[in-house]
């Protein structure tokens, strides 16, 4: 393997669970690249005051950020990450949030949430279903905590602007925006809207979907 083989491939290791001072470093690079799209993911769930919420691979804690400030002092956010470092920096960064029970990280893989069954309110994940190996679990996971009236909203790049990436090709799973629409009503989920975030081809996606007989958003 060649020097700069190694390098990507140490780049989508960090991006697929960031460790050390590396990871740290990513962590913060996700959170400038990544805050457009995180924030138009917040805004997608509408979120009401009082709300629980949760954002599923929270990386940097950006995301964390926006659902606490939507949210307001009567609301509650989970965090759920992979990495122990991401969890650390969080517990760092957001120590007055969790000191007033506002904020519950757990250190978990998006097929195991540790939440209560429909007990979410909404939840973004962004840039997660790319580590995922099996999509029908993380997708019934996710299904399984929301409540009736719940949103998801899942964030992916473009599949083939994500192609072009070199680091893409070591460690990533890449699945057309289709398969993963396709992939929700077998999890229980259905489809409410699919945006486009940016402009061009290349436009990162949000898909939108509540849970199967669910009475939706009023």
């Amino acid at each position: 393997m060649d020097l700069r083989t190694r390098a990507f491939a140490a780049l989508s290791g960090q991006l697929s669970h960031p460790h050390g001072l590396p990871g740290r470093l990513v962590g913060r690079m996700l959170n400038r690249g990544n805050r457009g799209a995180v924030a138009a993911a917040a805004d997608a769930l509408e979120v009401r005051p009082g709300a629980v919420l949760a954002d599923i691979g929270f990386g940097g804690g950006v995301g964390i950020e926006l659902l606490l400030r939507r949210d307001g002092p009567a609301g509650k956010v989970h965090g759920v990450d992979v990495s122990a470092t991401m969890i650390a920096a969080a517990q760092r960064r957001f120590r007055r949030e969790i000191g007033a029970g506002r904020l519950v990280l757990h250190n978990a893989a998006v097929e195991q949430l540790p939440l209560d069954d429909a007990g979410l309110d909404g939840a973004i994940t962004l840039n997660t279903l790319y580590f995922v190996t099996d999509l029908p679990t993380a997708l019934s996971e996710m299904a399984r905590v929301l409540k009736a009236d719940g949103r998801l909203v899942i964030g992916l790049g473009d599949h083939d602007a994500m192609g072009r990436m070199p680091f893409t090709a070591h460690g990533f799973t890449l699945r057309p925006i289709d398969q993963v629409v396709d992939a929700l009503g077998d999890a229980g989920l259905l489809l409410e809207e699919h945006r486009r975030v940016g402009s061009g081809d290349g436009a990162f996606h949000l898909i939108l979907a509540r849970p199967i007989g669910g009475s939706g958003r009023a």
